[in-house]
């Protein structure tokens, strides 16, 4: 019998009911490689239901270029130049059209924006990662944000009065945990990847969608993010607060962009799988069927290439994204990477095959070999984490980002997942989402604002209680 995907799908919810009832309304601006978002959500503060308002998307390449007295401080993995100013500048005009169509005022009706970055190949340390999100913070200036809403507040009289009855901030203070993990930052302070916010936003993102389904998405789990560049984390059991040990890093979404790009449909230097797979239907029955050996064959020959592993010690870069295996092993966390080559020296081979199986069995074809091998590779991540201890017997997995959850992609990954034998019940211990990282940026805010529905928690083990006494408890200490 088939494995049934829990895909955790959001309610939708009326401009009526945002102004009439408790909703605390996020906006979640993100620059990516392929894709800037600007994408509204609205947490439901009685019921902790959070739905997503609308989204703004854009590609990232189409930002204007630099000017003659602008400083290029980093590119895409495309290699289309970033500028602070031309950044500032994409970010304003993506807000300002996401909360336009929803009928909303920046400064009477969001309360919060939190903004992050996958654009980490172009750096040279996880360190210079903190210039774009400056420039991430200008733009939200210009379009009209204050700086109160991008900050944690210092106190009760600094939340919103309609909002006030729902924060826990007279009894916890946010200390850096989100949804009950501590981030892995060791005594240097330095983080351990370049895109560690994106892993921690991915991964509150996840447990709070996971509500929406039958699973129970709490500690200990494991997150992964294949948008462009890989992220995701690894927890804990640890209570009140989960340690994050496990952290994912390399490539993802590239490697389709890679593959589509020899299929001569998109451009052969800044075309991604999004420009023909976004409005193409999965591979049909039929064509799965017909070619399965050809699918499988290909989807083999294209894994061979990818490099799956722990991240070895002296390497300060892997599939492109800055990494500390130093401050890794400092911390007590585990680098797991995915690779093509040697940062991304093998990608050239990945067209090629890409080309030849376009040309030989065309575009549905091309599309099932993706989906085998982006499954194959969720697989090989899994496995090594397991390898390393980092999987426990209640640990869930959670998928988010275009690479891992699009096409046949979540059936096929439950299939593979279901060989590592790490549940009776596979498919009730996996869960897909679907815009992970902008609903952990929600989380996330309402981290920062102290915004808990004990009734409804995110925090604490998988099947335990809210663990809001336990967090006063130890910050009394």
């Amino acid at each position: 019998m088939a494995l049934k995907p829990r895909i955790a799908e959001s309610p939708s919810v009326r401009l009526i009911d945002l102004k009439a009832k408790p909703f605390f309304i996020v906006a979640s601006v993100e620059v990516g490689n392929t894709t800037t978002k600007c994408i509204l959500t609205a947490t439901n503060m009685e019921t902790g239901t959070t739905h997503i308002i609308n989204k703004v998307v854009k590609m990232t390449r189409d930002v204007r270029g630099p000017k003659s007295e602008e400083t290029v401080f980093g590119k895409t993995l495309t290699g289309v130049e970033l500028t602070r100013e031309a950044i500032s500048e994409l970010v304003r005009d993506t807000l300002l059209e996401s909360v336009e169509k929803a009928g909303l005022e920046i400064k009477t009706d969001l309360h919060f924006v939190v903004r992050s970055t996958g654009v980490v190949a172009g750096f040279d340390s996880p360190e210079e990662v903190g210039e774009f999100i400056k420039a991430l913070a200008d733009g939200c200036l210009m379009a009209g944000v204050p700086p109160k809403n991008m900050t944690p507040p210092m106190s009760l009289s600094n939340i919103q009065k309609n909002l006030q009855r729902y924060s826990k901030l007279d009894k916890v203070i946010f200390d850096g945990a989100v949804a009950g993990v501590l981030p892995p930052i060791g005594s240097t302070g330095v983080e351990i990847v370049a895109n560690e916010m994106e892993g921690e936003l991915a991964m509150a993102g996840i447990k709070e969608a996971a509500k929406l389904t039958d699973i129970d998405f709490r500690n200990p789990c494991i997150s992964i993010d294949f948008g462009t560049t890989l992220d995701g984390r690894i927890t804990s059991p640890d209570l009140p607060y989960a340690k994050t040990i496990g952290n994912f890093c390399g490539y993802a979404g590239a490697i389709p962009d890679a593959i589509i790009r020899g299929s001569k449909a998109v451009d052969s230097k800044q075309g991604t799988a999004l420009d023909i797979l976004k409005d193409q239907r999965p591979p049909s029955f039929f064509t799965l069927k017909l070619k399965k050996k050809v699918i499988l064959e290909y989807a083999e020959k294209i894994s061979e290439l990818i490099r799956i592993e722990k991240v070895p010690g002296h390497r300060t870069r892997y599939g492109s994204v800055p990494v500390s295996p130093a401050g890794a092993k400092e911390v007590g966390v585990i680098l797991i990477g995915c690779d093509v080559g040697e940062n991304g020296s093998e990608m050239g081979k990945l067209s090629a095959i890409g080309m030849e199986i376009c040309k030989k069995y065309g575009l549905r074809v091309l599309t099932a070999v993706i989906d085998e091998v982006m499954a194959a590779v969720t697989y090989r991540l899994v496995k090594v984490a397991k390898a390393e201890g980092l999987v426990f017997e209640d640990t869930t997995i959670g998928i988010t980002g275009r690479a891992g959850i699009t096409g046949n992609k979540p059936g096929i990954i439950l299939k593979q997942l279901e060989e590592l034998d790490i549940a009776p019940k596979i498919e009730e211990r996996v869960v897909f989402v679907d815009d992970g990282l902008a609903r952990g940026a929600a989380v996330m805010a309402r981290c920062m604002n102290s915004l808990g529905t004990p009734k409804h928690p995110i925090g604490g083990r998988h099947g335990g209680k809210c663990i809001l006494g336990q967090r006063m408890k130890l910050q009394n200490k």
